[in-house]
């Protein structure tokens, strides 16, 4: 107990109390079998949608919403340096791409704060949001697995998940008992930026304790393009078939463990990252990136009551970097955050399950050098949620609501007069209806709709000062309002053993969307003079289809390719987004153009081949002043081979991106307009390595 009570005396305020109100039946409880278990990466049951914990808040194996998870194979083949880059092929999800060590995702057109990226459902504390050249403190080797959840969740999550959800899992605190010790491992080199990899993980424990250990590093230089680029870094040649400064170094590790009681568990992990990278806008301007996260996990089953379970996440991250012009530290950004979240499931009321939730967060953020656009601020908010699910004979509705209470504020700057003192309160409220229809055996449909509000982040409200990485003078808003959307969405998936299908067609329409829009006007004197955006409220509409699909060309249904059974199956993906500011007439900027994807999968026994392309079309569709951005298909290959060494299972690997090397420039990324050409995406590559699991 002694433990516990110190790591609630480390809230404040209302994390105290919440805390303390798990810690307390947490601590009551003991004599453990264990924890219920966690859902496994792969869901080989023969349901028409994955398993996916972040849009089942109450553990069903069917989603309304939908969602996407890579995991195991999937998660091998496609990781890449950023989380953005690492889910760009799904449907409906891009990437923000400022080069290969920089890349949100962009979910159905919106990126930034209409994203939530979550660790294992709560919160990543980091500065990514406010600048296309901050990447997030994740690195994909630690992750086990990714959920993505698009669409409004923001009854679950808040108002910063307009366009999705975001969660990366990586049981750094364990949810249910290791007996034994197992672990994972994993290297690998590729050829496009000599990039060497490694991560390892270990865990191990009993029916009463578990602990968890992992580590990771990677280090890359420049990343090969096909064309020559101009380079103006001390020690470069003028003139190479390379992106100038995209050279990267991150390592990171953590240690977690929990306890497990008859009536549920206790978990801590911290966990530390660091990465040095260059930020390819500026041939001479590099960010250190440091970041700490510590977090305390516990969930308890009540033996009688109204409530069957409660469930409570505590969070606190420490986040720095500094932009670097050669050797000299220029400007430093930071920012400390703690989230708390506590969720209690009450006990079923006839066919209704539903659970109900608190959740707190604050975060102070500071910037302090020459291109600190922003002012120290502090924003805190509370929330309170429901979600309720109904079950009939021909499906289930879904409903709730979150009502959240936000105040941001910023004492202004003593060393400039471009910060002047503000303070702004907020009561954002959501809510949502969803519905699923079993019609056959085979065919399901689902439908939302959602009316959602967001609360103006700090920098859409006291911006004023030059960002280097979108080439302008950023001028926020203090009388800025909520930001408000109103959206629908309609699915309908096919399953016939092997084969699957679905198709999602989704509309948003803001009443008030928080747009960066050019003023004609310009700041600054002579070569310093930049553009001016202002932070606007306009109307907005977002419309789009996403679809994607498995087909059993070759082989049996009931044939296992791991049994020595030979399978060829064909994956197809496509999706398009239409995002236009109804006030200006005018596109809204950095859209994804219309995407279509294959990929062929064959195995049998060990063995696997994969070859597959990536289609995207032409994007014209750009506001006045936006480059547009050709037409390009990328292929890519693979082939594995899994190989059992004692008491550990190999898997052995080889990876082609961009096979036919060829050039190409993202329309999500702003430095194809801003800084063309010298971020075009990455040129031919292939990565050898293995993956050891024991």
């Amino acid at each position: 107990m002694n433990t516990l009570a110190l790591s609630c005396r480390a809230a404040r305020g209302a994390a105290l109390s919440l805390c303390a109100a798990v810690a307390a039946p947490l601590a009551m409880a003991q004599n453990a079998p264990g924890a219920p278990p966690r859902p496994a990466a792969d869901d080989d049951a023969p349901t028409l949608s994955e398993v996916t914990v972040t849009g089942n808040p109450l553990g069903a194996a069917q989603t309304i919403a939908p969602a996407a998870m890579l995991a195991r194979d999937n998660l091998l083949l496609k990781s890449q340096a950023t989380l953005g880059d690492t889910l760009n092929a799904l449907p409906g999800v891009a990437s923000t791409y400022f080069g290969p060590n920089a890349g949100r995702p962009v979910i159905r057109g919106m990126d930034g704060d209409r994203v939530r990226i979550l660790q294992n459902s709560g919160a990543s504390v980091d500065a990514a949001s406010l600048s296309q050249d901050h990447n997030t403190p994740i690195d994909p080797l630690a992750v086990e697995r990714i959920e993505v959840l698009r669409g409004p969740a923001a009854l679950l999550y808040g108002g910063s998940a307009m366009g999705g959800v975001v969660n990366l899992i990586d049981n750094r605190i364990p949810r249910e008992p290791v007996n034994g010790f197992t672990g994972r491992a994993d290297a690998s080199y590729a050829s496009g930026n000599r990039e060497g990899s490694g991560a390892a993980l270990l865990e191990g424990g009993n029916d009463r304790y578990a602990l968890h250990v992992d580590a990771f590093a990677r280090g890359s230089g420049d990343v090969a393009v096909p064309r020559e680029l101009a380079c103006d870094k001390p020690g470069a040649p003028a003139l190479a078939w390379r992106i100038c400064n995209s050279a990267n170094r991150a390592h990171g590790g953590a240690v977690g463990g929990s306890v497990f009681f008859d009536r549920g568990y206790l978990g801590l992990s911290a966990a530390g990252y660091r990465s040095d990278y260059g930020t390819v806008a500026e041939d001479t301007v590099t960010i250190g990136m440091r970041s700490t996260r510590l977090a305390l996990e516990g969930l308890v089953r009540l033996p009688g009551g109204f409530f069957e379970s409660l469930k409570g996440q505590l969070s606190h991250g420490d986040y720095r970097h500094t932009e670097y012009e050669g050797a000299e530290p220029g400007t430093v950004f930071s920012k400390r955050g703690t989230d708390l979240r506590l969720e209690a499931r009450h006990r079923p009321l006839g066919a209704l399950q539903g659970v109900w939730g608190l959740q707190w967060d604050g975060a102070r953020f500071a910037a302090q050098g020459d291109e600190a656009f922003v002012p120290p601020s502090r924003t805190r908010a509370a929330a309170l949620f429901a979600h309720e699910e109904l079950a009939t004979d021909w499906g289930k509705l879904s409903f709730g609501a979150r009502a959240e209470r936000v105040r941001v504020s910023t004492p202004g700057s003593a060393d400039t007069d471009r910060f002047a003192p503000g303070d702004r309160g907020f009561t954002p409220a959501s809510a949502a209806l969803g519905a699923l229809v079993r019609i056959t055996p085979q065919w399901q449909w689902t439908g939302n709709l959602a009316y959602t509000q967001r609360a103006p982040k700090d920098y859409e409200l006291f911006a004023n000062g030059p960002h280097v990485a979108t080439a302008a003078w950023e001028t926020g808003n203090p009388a800025l309002g909520l930001e408000k959307s109103t959206s629908v969405d309609v699915g309908a998936q096919w399953q016939d053993g092997p084969h699957r299908f679905a198709v999602n067609a989704f509309a948003s329409h803001f009443g008030n969307y928080l747009a960066l829009m050019r003023t004609g006007r310009t700041v600054g004197d002579g070569d310093k003079a930049l553009p001016e955006f202002a932070y606007t409220g306009v109307r907005a509409r977002f419309v789009g289809i996403e679809a994607s699909g498995t087909l059993r060309l070759w082989g049996e249904r009931g044939v296992a390719a791991n049994a020595g059974g030979s399978v060829l199956d064909l994956d197809l993906r496509a999706d398009l987004v239409r995002a236009t500011n109804l006030s200006a007439g005018q596109p809204l900027p950095r859209i994804a153009p219309a995407r279509l994807g294959a990929t062929a999968r064959w195995a049998q026994g060990p063995w696997g081949v994969r070859l597959g392309f990536d289609h995207a079309a032409a994007q014209r569709r750009v506001p006045d002043g936006d480059r547009a951005t050709g037409a390009y298909t990328l292929w890519n290959a693979a082939v594995t081979y899994r190989q059992k060494v004692g008491a550990a299972q190999l898997q052995w690997f080889v990876r082609a991106d961009n096979l036919t090397n060829r050039l190409a420039y993202s329309a999500t990324s702003v430095l194809t307009t801003t800084a063309f050409p010298k971020a075009p995406l990455p040129g031919r590559s292939v990565r050898v390595g293995v993956q050891a699991f024991f």
